[in-house]
């Protein structure tokens, strides 16, 4: 019998800092496929379902792979090298499934691999003999429970299923913090001390209750492999770019907005991986505990893949109008970055220390946020070169603010 003990990668010194393995860099490759995959789901037209049964996938698909990214992150080099490849397996499996998630079938497949992956996940670390107490998800299985039931189900309610238990698993993130968790642990460990005290023996169960320790995230790990993250996401708004580029003729309207969609996706990077950390943009690695840091990255990925959408969109339609679905796809996605970026900047401002300054700082995020959402209502008529041009601009002002706030040049990489 074990006293709970805290051990995790927080424990090591900066020259024990480790990077991310073959193993880990291989498992991200099903990253690529993913995001791929969510991303047509916004071509053509979408409607608002589309855009909400988009959300959902994403949430699911990012899910899973943080789970197993958690679990790389604490094992390290003692993580099963089969239990990550199943996870890649189950998560191309997903993946596949995206494509048809409209038919039965695909739905049904989808729902139970996602049920699996979180039992193979939970499981680890009960295997283990740890809790993780910097990601609640991790061990925490009551989102699965309408998972569990949708598999039964048809129609709308199974999507109300999956939104019910994402939504669990978004509760439990923002309500348990590390310091919950290791009171309840604590809790836990003396009432069942307390239990065999008074018969005078103690069961297995609760002996493997007793003999367990608290893991923590490493950070920088963390940050590194979410950026890797963010990269691919922002790859895949190249593939969108290349992909129409390459079948079309190469005239001025192509040329112009294949340019200005390359901008974009720099400004985008410098924000959020020069000038931020793991993929959220303007924030530095300890602002925030790492189960907030990973609701931003989770929400500022989510709206890049959408962002990537809209710009293979545009080149389809780079002769004319954005029809207004696409528009707001576009803007949107943009829209709710810049949100982003903001939060980013506050909590940096706040966690240093720095006064406010608020008439500077929302005088450099404010105007990206307004300027899209203004071009999502009214740039119907607006030629979509001009378009993606101004969000450009929009990108660049947030950069420009990010040197004017910071003192350093734009070209710098933080160390």
């Amino acid at each position: 019998m074990s006293d709970v003990q805290s051990a995790g990668p927080s424990q090591r010194t900066a020259a024990e800092e480790r990077h991310a393995t073959w193993l880990e860099l291989f498992f991200d490759l099903i990253v690529v496929t993913g995001t791929a995959q969510l991303a047509h789901m916004l071509h053509g037209e979408p409607s608002m379902a589309d855009v909400g049964l988009f959300a959902l996938l994403y949430l699911a698909f990012w899910t899973i792979w943080m789970c197993f990214t958690v679990y790389g992150n604490v094992a390290g080099d003692r993580a099963r090298t089969w239990t990550v490849l199943l996870a890649m397996l189950g998560m191309a499996v997903l993946a596949a499934s995206v494509a048809g998630v409209h038919e039965g079938e695909h739905l049904r497949t989808f729902a139970v691999t996602y049920v699996v992956l979180r039992f193979v996940a939970s499981g680890v670390w009960r295997r283990r003999g740890q809790m993780v107490v910097d990601w609640p998800v991790a061990q925490f299985g009551a989102g699965v429970t309408p998972w569990i039931v949708s598999i039964w189900v048809n129609g709308r309610a199974l999507y109300w299923l999956w939104g019910a238990g994402l939504a669990i698993d978004l509760w439990a993130t923002l309500s348990f913090s590390a310091r919950n968790l290791q009171e309840n642990a604590e809790a836990r460990r003396a009432a069942v001390r307390e239990r065999a005290e008074k018969h005078g023996v103690i069961s297995e169960r609760d002996n493997r209750r007793l003999d367990f320790t608290l893991a923590h995230i490493d950070p920088a790990h963390l940050g590194e492999r979410l950026g890797l993250f963010t990269i691919i996401v922002l790859g895949e708004g190249v593939a969108q770019l290349v992909s129409v580029s390459s079948g079309a003729h190469w005239d001025h309207s192509l040329r112009s907005l294949g340019v200005a969609g390359f901008l974009l996706l720099v400004a985008i990077w410098w924000l959020s991986l020069v000038h931020g950390y793991g993929g959220v943009p303007n924030l530095h690695e300890s602002d925030l505990p790492p189960r907030l840091v990973l609701v931003l990255h989770c929400v500022a990925n989510g709206t890049l893949t959408a962002l990537a959408a809209g710009l293979g969109a545009s080149m389809e339609h780079r002769h004319g109008e954005l029809p207004e679905n696409v528009r707001w796809v576009l803007c949107g996605s943009f829209a709710t970055y810049a949100v982003i970026s903001a939060v980013g900047a506050v909590v940096s401002r706040r966690a240093a220390r720095v006064p406010a300054g608020w008439g500077g700082l929302l005088g450099h995020l404010l105007p990206p946020l307004v300027l899209s959402l203004t071009l999502g209502s009214l740039g119907g008529r607006l030629p979509t070169v001009a378009l993606v041009w101004l969000l450009v601009g929009g990108a660049g002002w947030s950069l420009l603010g990010h040197v004017a706030r910071s003192g350093r040049p734009a070209f710098t990489h933080r160390t």
